[in-house]
């Protein structure tokens, strides 16, 4: 459990720095790329509830933290869709990159229509992102979660490969 923590927490970090890096290089980035959403994809992916709601809740609200919008909002959002990808995992096997493509782009989308209820409902004077980035957030964000998704299972079976090597004697011919 705690290397759990800890990858997490590496995961944030990382997560961090490239949406730092991505809005440093153009201002579009947080509007075509939601980084954190993708993080709480991909541990809601791993089927279990609490890690999705934590996992989610966390990178909501540091995502709250670094965009200075109203605190709550994102945290709220992904720790739903962190819940809801948990549980589809639960019932659905999502392996194959395509599923996780579908999987990611379709959080997007939920995540942004939470959001523009709250936005609507708690705060009418906030301007809503135009429709049109909506889907080019579902496409991106689903892009990074698959490419994402396929190096760490390409990089753990990798590391199992290497695990089972060593494990073998040494056969001298």
């Amino acid at each position: 459990m705690a290397m759990t923590i800890v990858r997490y927490v590496a995961a944030l970090l990382v997560a961090i720095l490239a949406h730092a890096a991505g809005v440093w290089a153009a201002a579009e980035f947080a509007l075509a790329v939601d980084l954190f959403l993708v993080l709480t994809v991909l541990y809601g992916l791993r089927g279990s509830s609490l890690g999705g709601l934590a996992g989610g809740l966390g990178a909501g609200l540091v995502e709250d933290v670094l965009t200075a919008g109203p605190f709550g909002l994102h945290g709220f959002a992904n720790t739903i869709v962190g819940y809801g990808v948990a549980r589809l995992t639960q019932r659905l096997v999502v392996e194959r990159p395509s599923g996780v493509l579908l999987v990611a782009a379709a959080a997007s989308l939920v995540q942004q229509a939470i959001l523009a209820s709250l936005v609507l409902l708690l705060l009418p004077q906030r301007e809503l992102p135009e429709p049109m980035w909506l889907g080019i957030r579902a496409v991106g964000c689903g892009v990074v979660a698959t490419v994402v998704y396929v190096a760490t299972q390409r990089w753990r079976r990798g590391a199992e490969t290497r695990k089972l090597a060593r494990g073998k004697p040494l056969r001298l011919d």
